[in-house]
């Protein structure tokens, strides 16, 4: 679909909905605030240079070991070794591109609680749907003990998973990744909203006014240039998460003036 079609037919939806003032897209920082000095992905540093950025939100991906240990880190291997399948002694070591060690999430957790931003917990899938209900239990327990349910958020690609945690933490919003459910189908499961590419949602421009109509949230990801944060913040995205927080608050500050 061209830009032109897009637009139209979000101009339509638009019609559909109340014309009230609008919130500004809020935007999060995909695993951080990386991009900054002496950061890197998933790290502590970029945790805590969003929040200086002033980002809604930092989004950080977790893990865990085959002990019970949950691990910050985006992919499911480090320098061979798998998360999931290894103790956590078998990857606590590993050092990040700014020096820092793969963070386990009781210790950013700890740093988190030194800031003011929101949490965007994304629960990474994992092997049997005993691990994945196993995780959300240990991922719960923990930010219940640091007291940070109230600024978090959980964003999975796992249904099962997502499922889990809106029974474990009713109080807490779970987004559904994946893509491939509709606002129906996500408000009928408990969602509180969708979190998806923005490839998806340009192929689906009508799932923004039906999600608003549901009362659902509408994430987008990962948007990295600006042609795309005007389209997705014309058709009605509440949040954007991207590489670029820094670029994007700037962007939206001047869509706002």
């Amino acid at each position: 679909m061209n830009r032109t079609a897009f637009l139209i037919i979000i101009a339509v939806c638009a019609l559909c909905r109340p014309l009230t003032a609008q919130d500004k897209t809020q935007i999060i920082a995909h695993r951080g605030y990386w991009q900054s000095r002496g950061a890197a992905q998933n790290s502590i540093a970029a945790l805590e240079n969003a929040d200086k950025i002033s980002a809604y939100g930092s989004e950080f991906d977790v893990h865990l070991t085959a002990d019970d240990v949950l691990v910050v880190h985006h992919d499911e291997t480090v320098e061979g070794v798998h998360i999931q399948t290894s103790p956590y002694a078998a990857v606590k070591d590993f050092v990040l591109a700014n020096g820092e060690k793969i963070p386990a999430l009781r210790e950013y957790l700890e740093a988190a609680r030194r800031t003011k931003i929101h949490l965007i917990f994304e629960l990474k899938p994992h092997a049997t749907p005993e691990r994945n209900r196993e995780a959300a239990r240990l991922s719960v327990e923990l930010l219940k003990e640091k007291k940070l349910m109230h600024r978090t958020d959980f964003i999975t690609f796992n249904a099962d998973a997502g499922k889990e945690l809106i029974r474990l933490a009713p109080e807490i919003d779970v987004y559904y990744l994946n893509g491939d459910l509709s606002p129906e189908e996500l408000k009928a499961q408990g969602f509180a909203g969708l979190d998806y590419h923005y490839d998806v949602m340009r192929k689906h421009p009508e799932w923004f006014g039906a999600a608003k109509a549901l009362g659902l949230g509408i994430n987008v990801w990962t948007v990295n240039d600006t042609t795309r944060m005007r389209e997705m913040t014309e058709a009605g995205a509440d949040f954007i998460t991207t590489d670029i927080p820094h670029d994007a608050l700037i962007f939206i500050s001047s869509q706002h003036r």
